[in-house]
């Protein structure tokens, strides 16, 4: 990779207690002009690994409130005008790497790359649910931005977005007591997104469009062709977009 600054490139990784794999996350951007790692105050072994690595990384501490609102933070602090964007639990794949070092990077013409993600389940690769998962990760630090939601916030860019023909290897389930535990969070901060948008909670929010989840990935998305872990993340969607609307009333009534 070139030392100019309009190709350099900036490596960020946001993490919080991920001991268990922010190594491997870590080892995959290695070849990166820079590498920072944002943590939100690890209680782990997650900072110990990270220095480590000593000044091949920087490491830096900041207070967690959501997602996009940690990553918007830490963007515009990177050195280099373009940014790879991984998250703790995942992998960029040798391929992507290749792949990404051969770009000639020009915002003028493409201001972000979108990626697909291998997702596992345990160590088993999901081949049809979530299969067309895309995330834009590779961008230009002044011309993106992300949404200003707690969950699932989009970035969002200026210019045009093309996509990379490589992975990245996303392996969110440690266990199901941590995957419930994460889709519990999600559900809490998720409420809160939904505050505005969303009128009387009645029986279409927590039976029909829980129903709906899980039809969606079960059915359309072609989750029972994953056998039982398609079933199992099915479930638990919908489980979780349940808890969204019991917490968002749950809310409701303490406000007033």
């Amino acid at each position: 990779m070139s030392a100019d600054m309009s190709t350099a490139i900036t490596a960020i990784i946001p993490c919080f207690n991920e001991e268990d794999c922010i190594a491997q996350a870590i080892d995959s951007v290695l070849w990166a002009d820079e590498i920072i790692v944002v943590d939100s105050f690890s209680t782990d072994r997650t900072l110990e690994i990270c220095r480590s690595y000593g000044e091949r990384i920087r490491l830096i501490q900041h207070a967690y409130e959501n997602s996009a609102r940690q990553k918007n933070w830490i963007i515009p602090q990177a050195a280099h005008e373009w940014i790879f964007l991984l998250d703790a639990d995942e992998v960029a794949s040798d391929e992507l790497i290749t792949e990404i070092k051969a770009l000639e990077l020009d915002a003028s013409r493409y201001s972000a790359y979108a990626i697909t993600r291998d997702n596992y389940f345990f160590e088993r690769k999901l081949r049809y649910i979530w299969k067309s998962d895309r995330v834009v990760r590779l961008f230009h630090r002044d011309q993106s931005r992300y949404q200003d939601l707690a969950v699932h916030a989009k970035l969002e860019t200026e210019g045009n977005v093309a996509r990379l023909s490589s992975v990245i290897r996303h392996h969110s389930f440690k266990s199901m007591e941590h995957y419930r535990a994460k889709l519990e969070r999600y559900a809490h901060w998720s409420a809160k997104d939904y505050t505005e948008r969303t009128g009387s909670i009645t029986a279409y929010h927590k039976i029909i469009k829980p129903a709906a989840r899980f039809i969606k990935h079960y059915v359309v998305q072609g989750g029972f062709l994953d056998g039982k872990a398609g079933y199992q993340i099915s479930r638990l969607q919908s489980w979780a977009v349940r808890r969204r609307y019991e917490i968002l009333a749950e809310l409701r009534r303490n406000s007033r």
